[in-house]
Formats: structure tokens, C-alpha cells, sequence
């Protein structure tokens, strides 16, 4: 018998046997090998910015939720952008019907600003995806 863990040849493969998996959520990711510096909600390359600019978005959810990603939308959206007009949002229903997608034109004027919104849009609820 080896104390190999990675040596399966006497072991019990039973539930009981096994450790247990460890959850790991993808925003406590720190660099690997250059690949991803620090979460997945940073800006990668912000010496690819240009800041100020003008930055479209798409932000969509689930058809159910409609209301509830409208809100909370205006709700992160206005703390972010005290300036950014709530009024000029546009909603459109996806051809299936499945999905909402909100599109909004933001004044970024920095990188951290980037950062914050994608960070707030990640833990948002109703947000399923950003474009």
C-alpha cells in the first residue's frame, strides 16, 4: 500500500471515503501566471483605456425578473453615476422572450470606475449577463 493520495489501487472509492469538495468562488482568484490580475470584475489592461469615454453596455436578465433587474439597476447605477440620466435606459425583450437586455451609454472618466460597476454588476441578483 502506498501513501500515495493520488495511488487508487487499495482505496474504498465509497462517498464516506472521500474529502469533501471545497467551494471556491471565482472573485477570490489572485494572479496566475499573468493570466488573471486580481478578480474577474478588474480591468485587465487599463493602459488599453482611454479615459474619458464614452462606454455603451448591454446588461441582461431573465424575462421574470424584469422589474426586479430595472431596479436594481437604477439602484447601482445612480449611486455610480449621479449624473447618468435613469430616464434615457432602454429595454428590449430578446426574440424568445426568455431574456431583458437594459442598454445604457456611461461617461467613464476611470479605470476604478470600470472596476467598481463590474464588481456591483457581478453581486447584482437579476443581472445574468454584461455585453
Amino acid at each position: 500500500m502506498s501513501d500515495d493520495p493520488r495511488d487508487t489501487s487499495n482505496q474504498n472509492h465509497s462517498n464516506q471515503d472521500q474529502a469533501p469538495k471545497r467551494d471556491v468562488k471565482v472573485t477570490e482568484l489572485v494572479a496566475n501566471d499573468g493570466i488573471l490580475k486580481g478578480k474577474k470584475t478588474d480591468v485587465q489592461n487599463p493602459e488599453l483605456w482611454e479615459f474619458p469615454m464614452d462606454y455603451p453596455m448591454s446588461i441582461i436578465g431573465h424575462e421574470g425578473e424584469h422589474e426586479s433587474l430595472l431596479n436594481e439597476l437604477k439602484l447601482i447605477l445612480g449611486s455610480q453615476f449621479p449624473k447618468f440620466d435613469l430616464a434615457s435606459m432602454q429595454v428590449k425583450p430578446s426574440k424568445t422572450g426568455r431574456f431583458h437586455s437594459v442598454r445604457v451609454n456611461l461617461h467613464l472618466t476611470a479605470v476604478e470606475q470600470v472596476n467598481e460597476l463590474y464588481a456591483a454588476l457581478e453581486s447584482a441578483k437579476t443581472v445574468r449577463m454584461v455585453v
